[in-house]
């Protein structure tokens, strides 16, 4: 898909592009209307929705010569359904919008929308509408929404003093696998993987919410200044173990091949949207979570450099993360995300 070939979109038009795009997509007993019509209907049982938004753009976010098409579409999927699994629910429906110049092929289009729909699928949601217009580059925005079917929905702001912190899923490994794509080192196509199509734990969050977790979010711009954002939002404190969140082997291997810090992709990297979850200490884990830390008193501090959050009590200075308008990280990033 680096040089596809056949009709571009000005060949065919809006409206038989968008067809191709939901033509045999399944949909989840939740879609009542689906495409086709000027609005979807989308059942909520509860009379609750959980809503989440984020956009993909061509040469910020995503490289068509590092990813295919179908991986840019399975990975705004992934970031999107992390968000609202992040609250405790379940996504249920997503809606698309597209942007691209006049001369893409549609075979980029018809990629990219396998991609998303196949992967709303896998986890039981449909893509229920969107819409297609022209852009000076390849523009992919995800609207998701999410069922609680009943729960509380997990917030940022429950933390508690005494909490245990726990994880569901890795970090580090997207970084790593954006370094080495830097790099030109193509020697751990499974970190580089992590970076192109992160799976996110997406029952883990229902299941935090049943469990009884105070407060819950998704890893998308760092463990540390996410975390950072838990602290601020409930004036509380975090410390984490660095035991229980050692670089592996592969990532070690890979920092030592780059000359890098794998504690710094641990703690800081972006993307692989995992959760973390504050859960009261005298409550077994969920399945699939696993403990990193501890809640304290405190009183916030700067989310955006990881106020509030030390390692093994030492407390964490600098950018904690991912920061869009940051000069520093956009430098550093601004070839991908």
């Amino acid at each position: 898909m680096t040089n596809p070939t056949g009709p571009t979109v000005s060949d065919i038009g809006e409206f038989p592009v968008i067809e191709r795009a939901v033509k045999g997509r399944r949909q989840p007993g939740t879609t009542l209307v689906g495409p086709g019509h000027d609005a979807a209907v989308v059942a909520a049982t509860d009379g609750r929705i959980a809503v989440s938004t984020d956009m993909l753009v061509e040469g910020r976010h995503f490289r068509l010569d590092w990813s295919t098409p179908r991986q840019v579409g399975r990975k705004a999927v992934g970031q999107n359904g992390a968000d609202v699994a992040a609250v405790g629910a379940r996504p249920t429906a997503f809606v698309v919008g597209l942007g691209c110049p006049p001369g893409t092929p549609v075979a980029v289009l018809d990629e990219i929308s396998a991609g998303i729909g196949e992967a709303a699928e896998e986890i039981g949601a449909g893509v229920v509408g969107g819409d297609l217009v022209q852009a000076g580059q390849v523009i992919v925005s995800v609207t998701v929404l999410g069922e609680l079917e009943g729960r509380a929905p997990l917030l940022r702001s429950g933390a508690r003093p005494g909490d245990i912190v726990a994880l569901a899923g890795t970090t580090g490994r997207s970084a790593a696998g954006l370094a080495l794509l830097l790099a030109g080192n193509r020697d751990f196509p499974e970190l580089i993987e992590s970076h192109l199509v992160p799976v996110p734990p997406y029952s883990a969050g229902p299941a935090a919410a049943v469990a009884g977790a105070h407060a819950c979010t998704d890893i998308s711009d760092g463990l540390v200044a996410d975390l950072g954002h838990i602290c601020a939002a409930s004036g509380v404190s975090v410390d984490l173990d660095s035991g229980a969140l050692a670089p592996g082997p592969r990532l070690r291997d890979a920092a030592a091949a780059l000359t890098a810090d794998p504690w710094e992709w641990v703690l800081t990297g972006g993307e692989d949207h995992a959760l973390a979850a504050c859960f009261p200490a005298d409550i077994p884990l969920p399945e699939g979570w696993r403990p990193i830390g501890r809640v304290a008193q405190g009183s916030g501090g700067d989310p955006d450099h990881g106020g509030g959050v030390s390692l093994d009590g030492e407390q964490r200075t600098g950018p904690g993360g991912w920061e869009s308008f940051s000069p520093g990280t956009a430098r550093r990033r601004s070839r991908s995300r």
